[in-house]
């Protein structure tokens, strides 16, 4: 069963149609990414695949595994969409242990060894305001994964990393789709979307291609 189908959906803001009629099947345990110019919709289109905003037209079908009566947005979904937000004056661990105290589903060893995956250090007394861009940016991949999400919705989890943590990251988010989660992600760097992603999409005239990539 598909993780998230959308079907004939269909948006626009300010009078500008985005999207007409874009179809997508998201299969489990695959890496879908998406392309196209800036101000093409690539955030809005994730944000209608969580469900943080409704089609004009058009479905948005979710496996029911991930919902639930007392949730709108699906559970078990990692999203990173536009930038990523954070308390500015706690320390990236603080931030991270403020998210996890929400669902009380990891301890604080889970948090430490997360950050530590993306590259950080959870003993850095360095508050959350004064990191990098970098840093600020796998702070926000650090909580879409610390939870093992089965689904990680990305938008541009790359940006902003430097040439030796972007080859890290890459690596990072191809071995947990080879692990068995599910990814949906947006880049516009190309070697990004070749290396991680199974299928590929480019946003084009308003409809969703696939790409040549596409297996």
């Amino acid at each position: 069963m598909s993780v998230v189908q959308l079907k004939g959906v269909e948006k626009s803001y300010h009078g500008r149609a985005l999207f007409t009629g874009v179809d997508l099947d998201v299969q489990p345990g695959s890496a879908v990414g998406i392309q196209g110019e800036n101000g093409s919709g690539k955030s809005v289109l994730l944000k209608i695949l969580t469900r943080f905003t409704s089609p004009d037209a058009g479905s948005v079908e979710i496996d029911e595994k991930y919902l639930s009566r007392d949730r709108v947005f699906p559970e078990g979904f990692g999203v990173m969409i536009d930038r990523p937000g954070y308390i500015p004056n706690q320390t990236g661990f603080e931030n991270l242990q403020s998210l996890a105290s929400i669902r009380k589903t990891i301890s604080a060893e889970k948090v430490r060894d997360t950050m530590l995956l993306v590259g950080l250090d959870p003993d850095l007394p360095q508050k959350a305001k004064h990191y990098s861009l970098g840093m600020k940016q796998r702070l926000g991949l650090a909580q879409a994964i610390m939870e093992d999400q089965p689904v990680l919705i990305l938008d541009e989890p790359l940006n902003a990393l430097d040439e030796e943590m972007a080859t890290t990251m890459r690596m990072l988010l191809r071995r947990l789709v080879d692990e068995g989660r599910t990814l949906v992600m947006t880049s516009h760097q190309r070697e990004d979307i070749e290396f991680i992603c199974d299928h590929v999409y480019r946003i084009r005239q308003r409809r969703l291609i696939a790409d040549e990539k596409t297996s």
